[in-house]
């Protein structure tokens, strides 16, 4: 094979490793999501050991088998399907109806995942009448954050890609905060499907999420340089002491890195380790195991966790090899 085919086939490894690790964060994070770190401890110990089904009586997850995926990973397939049909740009009011649809079917199935705060005021106030660019002034949570994976696959660093972040971003979460911890992510995945290491990737995140919103920036990178070389229980310790799980973005976004600082070399792990926090960890593990898979490849993974996820019948490779179309141009 000649080398720049090479080197492509490994960017679409590393593309469908980021759609992979964002699934299979939010997997392992789904049974401990709301719970407090203690509360995880005294279940499974001081690390999650695997998928775990959710405990009896969760407010959200009451009954969902082990290995199951969360609105984390359902609407970020959302999002690349509508990138993909609209070769590269999204319809506001579409998106907003493909949102409503999701929560309806959702709704249908009996789930409590439904719609953040964040997005349901906004597709609400869209639906009603409101312009895209003004439905989403209240939008501060990780809404954006969590699902902007494919953007970051289908466009490389750059104007493009920032530009992309906003649309897709501004008709729920059309605030600076939320921007820039979708920017944060966005450009660590980008990076990493151009072969980045985790260090590199992160850098690129705490620059695109300074363009907008200086203060976040400084928290992703206060918090990833003192994660830094600590080992899993102090890691936790300091991300729940200092940094904060709850689903503010300026909670989750430095949260992640702050995991990807201290496991980055090791995607499997720094999606265990996410997934054990507590809080908001569906969605911490959710964008960490988007950002160590982009940044390792599919193959990073085990086998059993690729198994886990396929089961869902998601297309997973499919929807990222779609997606790196956009960004390398159909072969």
């Amino acid at each position: 094979m000649p080398a720049g085919n090479m080197a492509l086939a490994q960017s679409r490894g590393h593309a469908r490793g980021a759609l992979y690790g964002l699934a299979i964060g939010d997997a392992l994070g789904m049974p401990t999501q709301l719970l407090t770190r203690a509360e995880v401890t005294r279940r499974w110990g001081p690390l999650l050991p695997g998928f775990e089904p959710a405990p009896p009586g969760h407010p959200l997850a009451d009954g969902m088998p082990a290995g199951s995926i969360t609105d984390d990973t359902e609407q970020a397939v959302l999002l690349a399907r509508l990138l993909i049909s609209g070769h590269g740009e999204i319809d506001s009011r579409e998106w907003a109806s493909a949102l409503v649809e999701w929560e309806q079917d959702m709704v249908a199935r009996g789930s409590q995942d439904l719609l953040g705060p964040s997005t349901k005021r906004a597709v609400s106030a869209l639906l009603a009448g409101a312009a895209p660019g003004e439905a989403g002034r209240g939008g501060t949570t990780n809404g954006a954050a969590m699902r902007i994976t494919p953007v970051g696959i289908a466009f490389p660093l750059g104007g493009a890609l920032l530009a992309h972040v906003r649309q897709a971003s501004l008709v729920t979460h059309n605030t600076p905060v939320a921007m820039a911890g979708a920017a944060a992510i966005a450009a660590a995945v980008s990076a990493g499907v151009d072969g980045a290491p985790v260090p590199a990737a992160i850098e690129y995140a705490v620059a695109a999420a300074r363009l907008v919103d200086a203060r976040l920036a400084d928290l992703i990178g206060e918090a990833a340089a003192q994660a830094r070389g600590r080992v899993a229980e102090s890691v936790i310790d300091f991300i729940t002491g200092q940094v904060g799980t709850s689903l503010a973005t300026d909670d989750s976004v430095p949260a992640a890195f702050a995991v990807l600082a201290a496991a980055g070399d090791d995607p499997w792990q720094a999606c265990l380790l996410a997934a054990s926090l507590g809080g908001d960890s569906d969605t911490i593990a959710a964008m960490a195991g988007a950002v160590a898979g982009a940044c390792h490849g599919m193959s990073a993974f085990p086998a059993h966790a690729i198994a886990t996820i396929d089961a869902h019948g998601l297309h997973l490779a499919d929807l990222a090899d779609s997606l790196g179309d956009l960004r390398w141009g159909a072969p």
